[in-house]
């Protein structure tokens, strides 16, 4: 008994070999690593020694993984769960089901990417972009703006958290000075549906309008979220109260319709994304609201990122109507 404990102590005390998925290449390369995403023709491998390397998906011979896989195939609108991949003929793949299994050409196959559950352990993922812009002219305008977006995910529940800061001078005197944040829960309650509690808050040191505070709730549908990107709708009922730079205090109630869109692009090389919210007041303060945002993110390497985004704030039907729009191109960073 004691020899015997000694040996299952001496094995557990042994480095055992990572699992990894194997990449082979018509030229006769091969790659090891983790499969991250097939799409757009580009698989998207994660390694030790490179980082994620995009792979042309013509030039794959055979691959295989003992990760399980949602495999989409062209022309078909079924996607099928893979178990496992295995080697196969050259062009070819072994797709893995417990005791079934079936051999595909690599050609049929459009997508790959990881399934995900609903109830996962923590997972958190943020991006932070800057930009700047410096003009020198008859009228010389520096103007400087940061954003911050994170998501952490735990369970059943998702906390989103946005902030924003914006300062322009012209001349030496400010013309824009603002900031915004904001916090979102969201508590699934099953795959697609949730229910979400935000708060945002407003300052500006320039405008009429100092202050904004908006808290809202309602229900939410998440239309997908996976290796390519998410998109979620949510219904608000909202209470929005207003300080202005005179004193005077304003509060009303609204119905909105918010969205979070993001869609990757050519094994994640570029990124789309949006979003925004779309508001009625229900009071007869303004006719509607529009804030959003629209951008392309290019990724040059796992961390780093050049962005361009567009922004629209626009109020309609108040006493002073509010119509602008903002481009920005700038540097990014995301984990």
């Amino acid at each position: 008994m004691y020899a015997r404990s000694l040996f299952c102590l001496t094995l557990a005390a042994l480095p055992l070999p990572a699992l990894a998925d194997t990449v082979w290449l018509k030229n006769g390369d091969r790659l090891t690593g983790k499969i991250a995403v097939l799409d757009g023709g580009k698989l998207l491998i994660e390694t030790e020694y490179g980082g994620s390397i995009p792979i042309a998906w013509k030039q794959v011979s055979t691959l295989e993984s003992n990760q399980p896989l949602v495999v989409e195939f062209h022309g078909s609108p079924q996607d099928e769960l893979s178990r496992s991949l295995s080697a196969a003929d050259e062009g070819q793949v072994k797709l893995g089901n417990g005791s079934e299994s079936r051999t595909v050409p690599l050609a049929s196959i459009s997508q790959l990417i990881h399934p995900k559950p609903l109830i996962q352990d923590f997972t958190w993922e943020g991006n932070v972009d800057v930009a700047l812009d410096y003009k020198r002219a008859d009228t010389n305008t520096d103007d400087y703006d940061v954003a911050f977006d994170t998501e952490a995910k735990h369970g059943l529940w998702r906390h989103n958290a946005q902030a924003s800061y914006h300062r322009e001078y012209q001349d030496g005197v400010t013309t824009t000075h603002n900031w915004e944040a904001e916090y979102a829960l969201d508590r699934f309650i099953d795959e697609h549906w949730f229910w979400q509690g935000r708060l945002d808050y407003k300052r500006d040191h320039v405008e009429e309008v100092a202050r904004q505070r908006t808290i809202g709730t309602g229900p939410g549908y998440q239309f997908w979220d996976n290796e390519l990107g998410a998109f979620s709708l949510a219904s608000l009922f909202n209470r929005s109260d207003y300080l202005f730079a005179t004193g005077e205090k304003e509060n009303f109630y609204s119905l909105a319709i918010k969205w979070d869109y993001n869609r990757y692009l050519v094994g994640k090389t570029f990124e789309l994304f949006s979003t925004g919210e779309l508001g009625k007041p229900l009071s007869n303060v303004a006719d509607y609201s529009l804030d959003s945002e629209l951008g392309l993110r290019y990724r040059v390497t796992d961390w780093a990122s050049l962005n361009m985004k567009a922004e629209k704030d626009l109020v309609s039907g108040s006493e002073g109507d509010l119509d602008e729009t903002r481009y920005t191109i700038g540097f990014g960073v995301g984990w």
